[in-house]
């Protein structure tokens, strides 16, 4: 579709490829332009009635474990924007791309499951539990020291848990399923409780993730 919009737009476009800014002429579209076009938009239709229909079976196997649902606060848009700074890859040099998430949130529409979530928990009279991020800061949380140590995105583990080796976004899912009442801290004495528990559910996870051909999956755990 990109080539032939170009094709038939030349006077759009700069010789480098790019957009000419403030270019009034009308767009001229192929009659196979608008084919592709209209198959697209059926496409897209599709993938947003899988992913509800997904999102729909997800929230009510969640919602079988309890109706105590805790999620972070967090503004998914701003995970969508690309990164402002421009920083190199400490290996071989290179410039690092500045896209984030924008795809993958759109693809899988957290914002969306954490709605459907709440709307069937309004049915029993109650409502999502959101926890406040900024106060707890699960990820960087250690509950056996009580200290906070700010990691990088790229470390998945925490190598300093009394001896255990935990993956960070189970540990951190741990933490706020931990919370207070007030939602704005962790739970130390709890989760001391849970802990053993938890370790042994964990090991049990992390086994049958590298099991998965899901390359997705894998990711979290390399």
């Amino acid at each position: 579709m990109d080539r032939s919009k170009r094709a038939t737009n030349p006077n759009k476009f700069n010789a480098d490829g790019t957009y000419k800014i403030g270019n009034r002429d009308l767009w001229v579209f192929s009659n196979h332009y608008l084919k592709l076009k209209a198959k697209r938009k059926e496409y897209n239709r599709r993938v947003k009635v899988k992913r509800k229909q997904s999102h729909e079976m997800l929230a009510n196997e969640i919602l079988s474990f309890g109706s105590d649902v805790r999620v972070e606060t967090m503004r998914f848009q701003s995970l969508q924007k690309r990164a402002k700074a421009t920083t190199r890859n400490r290996a071989n040099g290179k410039i690092n791309k500045k896209k984030r998430f924008g795809k993958s949130i759109a693809n899988r529409a957290p914002a969306m499951l954490i709605s459907i979530i709440d709307r069937k928990l309004k049915y029993q009279g109650k409502s999502i539990k959101k926890v406040d991020t900024y106060a707890i800061k699960a990820s960087q949380f250690n509950h056996i020291t009580q200290t906070y140590t700010k990691k990088q995105l790229s470390e998945r583990w925490n190598e300093d848990l009394d001896g255990a080796r935990i993956q960070r976004d189970l540990y951190s899912a741990f933490l706020i399923g931990a919370t207070n009442d007030a939602l704005d801290s962790v739970n130390v004495p709890l989760c001391n409780a849970r802990w053993d528990k938890f370790v042994e559910l964990h090991n049990l996870e992390i086994a049958r993730v590298k099991q998965s051909s899901s390359k997705t999956l894998y990711w979290f755990i390399a």
